[in-house]
């Protein structure tokens, strides 16, 4: 951290378009020049460096989840506020109620059986387009990631379809800050659904509690709306980063021949292969935070009540933090990164993650499927900076 003050350098070169379209020749630049600045055309201060973004998580008194603005719109889109807007004690005492659930003995014990069904199950549907017309987003990877979500929430009778419109209902209305009619129309019409199932399933497991997140948030005792609030944060959030995170990986091996070589004679190096793959092209780009207080983030005066994107998927290539950033490696030194957020707000479901599509959806692709590999004769589809990810990737395999 720097002794010196100054006011925060404005990037009115920024252009949101660019972002949507590849952000990380923006990120660079911003982490190069101006590490914490104000944009304009987003309306809040972007902080990129790998060293900002950490103080940030590591003083949540100061940097609030509690966000205006998005929080607002995420607590109309839940129909209340779910734990990832709120500050401790409040966030931990909700954050406990899961902790169980998601804990590695627990997942590895009950849940990685279910995740490899599932994987299975839909590796069919992959396979059953051919080598010729099979899209790894839209037979493998988001339906994989939907019916794990499922399972772990303990959704009974809601289909891969059902969950996915859901969290795209509900991120939309969380982002919704132009107030768009058509999409709380969307979001409101989750919302009953969601509220309709739950109806039935918190008595459901009051009497027949199980190891799902949505039993372990009744037995809680939290109040019924703070269920449902987190049941729809789940349900927005845990869908974007696996199902990202199987095409990003597989992705990175195609253009990576070499390194695919060796984790296919060494599969011990496959969680290597999801730690790269996640900092490499982070799913979860950037989340907001709000200033309790006026404070100097490396030298820079940001005021009180100011809106912060802490910006991960920059932070995971800064070359302050990581030698070649914007290389995909395997071997580089084993370091720390952020695609899963940091300190009190670390992503809950980080190891459901690592174990789902770490170590049982991407391996499993390249074992059933020889030679598997994007294909060349179709195109591919990048979308995205706040949620960034593969929203097309025809694959090909050995006939």
């Amino acid at each position: 951290m720097t002794t010196t003050t100054t006011e925060a350098p404005i990037a009115d070169w920024v252009d949101p378009a660019e972002l949507m379209r590849d952000p990380y020749p923006t990120y660079r630049r911003l982490v190069h020049e101006t590490p914490v600045a104000w944009v304009p055309a987003l309306g809040r201060y972007l902080v990129t460096s790998s060293a900002a973004c950490r103080a940030i998580e590591e003083d949540q008194e100061t940097f609030s989840a509690a966000v205006r603005g998005g929080g607002a719109t995420m607590a109309r889109a839940m129909g209340a506020t779910p734990m990832l807007r709120k500050d401790d004690p409040d966030h931990a005492r909700e954050r406990t109620a899961i902790n169980t659930s998601l804990r590695p003995k627990s997942l590895r014990a009950h849940w990685a059986p279910i995740f490899e069904r599932n994987a299975r199950n839909h590796l069919e549907t992959l396979r059953s387009y051919g080598p010729d017309e099979a899209d790894l987003n839209r037979d493998y990877a988001a339906p994989v990631a939907s019916q794990n979500l499922i399972d772990l929430l303990g959704l009974r009778h809601v289909t891969v379809d059902d969950l996915r419109r859901w969290s795209h209902a509900f991120i939309a209305g969380t982002g919704n800050l132009l107030d768009d009619a058509e999409i709380w129309r969307r979001c409101d019409a989750a919302q009953d659904e969601v509220d309709a199932l739950l109806t039935e399933l918190i008595p459901f497991y009051r009497k027949a509690p199980d190891e799902s997140i949505t039993s372990a948030l009744i037995a809680s005792g939290l109040p019924v709306e703070q269920v449902t609030a987190n049941v729809k944060l789940v349900i927005s959030g845990g869908m974007n980063e696996p199902q990202h995170a199987v095409t990003n990986a597989v992705w990175a091996l195609s253009h990576h021949p070499a390194q695919r070589r060796r984790v296919l004679a060494d599969p011990s190096l496959w969680a290597r292969v999801f730690d790269e793959a996640v900092r490499w092209q982070s799913p979860i780009g950037m989340y907001p935070r709000e200033t309790t207080r006026a404070v100097t983030l490396q030298g820079v005066q940001l005021p009180a009540e100011a809106p912060v994107g802490v910006v991960v998927g920059a932070a995971n290539r800064d070359p302050a933090a990581f030698a070649r950033p914007d290389e995909f490696d395997i071997d580089r030194e084993r370091r720390p990164h952020l695609a899963f957020g940091s300190g009190v707000h670390l992503c809950a479901g980080h190891w459901a993650a690592r174990i789902a599509i770490g170590d049982v959806a991407v391996p499993l692709l390249y074992e059933e499927l020889p030679g598997l590999g994007t294909d060349p004769r179709r195109p591919e589809t990048w979308d995205g900076w706040v949620f960034r990810g593969l929203t097309t990737l025809p694959v090909t395999w050995d006939a």
